[in-house]
């Protein structure tokens, strides 16, 4: 007689919501670790779905866009109370480090913004995560840029971010080239056509320093940034940087310190790491820009799931559909890098001790190159803490 086939315990919503609650409160680590969380308590114990099945939802998760663990949270919810359940259970897991950066958040604008005792101690963190980008840019590069073409898509999106291209101009001629990838010609002929697109761009539109502007806050504006993030975070949550940033700090609404602050705060508490958003609605608008910027950022890894699922594994498989997105994150992977420049431009710029700058940013390199698991990240940032107020 057959096995029965694997399949969710009857549960109550409460009961659903309450146990994803859990993994919230457990996802420390980053997605690697939440996703291994995750895949030993519902696949290999209690059995959900099968290995086979979580093997091919996570191949297609992590082609798309979004946290990959705040969506498979979804997504199970979805197979155990259908979207009801899908919806409690991303909420459930996104909401202790929600509430978490919130705090931090309040507490770094009432209390630790402006300090001058924890000024040095920050400045450490800031330069301590700039090798965690670096680290994440090339982790990221590994696993995307396989050939040549994806290389040069990757170093062209580069250069074009900091020369002030419009981020969408990389991301369509990566999208567009590997997609016609097959017929040369073609691929030639959209390459030339983003060339003449960013040259035009930057004729009519001069680049403009990050923070050489102030704009007007809105809730909709940090909405839209974190849609922006939510939406075109490919590769993991690092890549949601360069579009949170240019549409906060390109604003003058927070500057890269705070930024980079918020990185290192989500880097330490259990959520999915594209949780620094929140502190950066915080820090620019309170608890409304938080609310606002949040929900733009989670937004897509819920309606993935909730809306689209049964659909995307055949969509996926297309094969031009694959080689678009894969020039997608090539392109992503380029800004990102320019982004890491950019950032590391502006912090050692407030770098008074530049040897000591250096000497930190290449331990702490070096540990996020050679250690590995989840206490490798707060003890970098403890480095960097401690160096920087004795040294910086």
């Amino acid at each position: 007689m057959d096995p029965a086939p694997p399949r969710p315990p009857a549960l109550s919503l409460i009961a659903l919501f309450g146990r994803f609650l859990r993994f919230g409160c457990l996802a420390f680590g980053g997605p690697v670790a939440q996703i291994a969380m995750l895949r030993q308590t519902l696949v290999e114990e209690e059995r959900w779905i099968d290995k086979a099945r979580f093997n091919r939802l996570l191949a297609v998760l992590q082609i798309l866009p979004g946290p990959e663990a705040h969506e498979l949270c979804v997504h199970f919810g979805v197979l155990a109370r259908g979207r009801i359940g899908g919806l409690l259970a991303g909420l459930g897991f996104m909401l202790p480090g929600f509430c978490l950066m919130l705090l931090v958040g309040w507490l770094y604008v009432t209390v630790v913004q402006g300090s001058v005792a924890l000024g040095g101690m920050l400045l450490g963190i800031q330069v301590a995560i700039l090798a965690l980008i670096l680290r994440a840019v090339v982790r990221i590069g590994q696993h995307v840029v396989e050939d040549q073409l994806l290389a040069i898509l990757a170093l062209a999106a580069a250069g074009a971010t900091l020369a002030g291209v419009p981020f969408w101009i990389p991301l369509l001629v990566g999208g567009g080239a590997c997609a016609a990838k097959d017929r040369p010609g073609l691929a030639t002929a959209i390459g030339l056509a983003g060339i003449a697109v960013a040259v035009t761009a930057l004729a009519v539109v001069a680049p403009v320093p990050p923070t050489s502007v102030a704009r007007p806050l809105t809730v909709l504006a940090l909405f839209l940034a974190g849609l922006k993030g939510g939406l075109l975070t490919f590769g993991g949550a690092y890549t949601a940087i360069p579009y949170v940033r240019a549409d906060t700090v390109g604003r003058g609404w927070i500057g890269d310190a705070a930024f980079l602050d918020g990185v290192a705060f989500a880097n330490v508490i259990p959520a999915p790491l594209v949780i620094f958003a929140t502190f950066v609605g915080y820090v620019a608008g309170g608890l409304t820009g938080a609310l606002a910027i949040t929900l733009g950022m989670f937004l897509p890894a819920f309606a993935f799931s909730l809306l689209f699922f049964e659909r995307l594994e055949g969509i996926v498989d297309a094969p031009s559909l694959r080689h678009a997105l894969t020039g997608v994150a090539a392109a992503v992977v380029g800004i990102i890098a320019a982004t890491f420049v950019q950032l590391a431009l502006a912090t050692g710029g407030r770098v008074d001790a530049p040897g000591v700058g250096i000497a930190l940013f290449a331990v702490a390199l070096a540990m996020a190159w050679r250690l590995k698991g989840g206490w490798v990240t707060p003890a970098i940032v403890a480095v960097g803490a401690g160096v920087g107020r004795v040294l910086l």
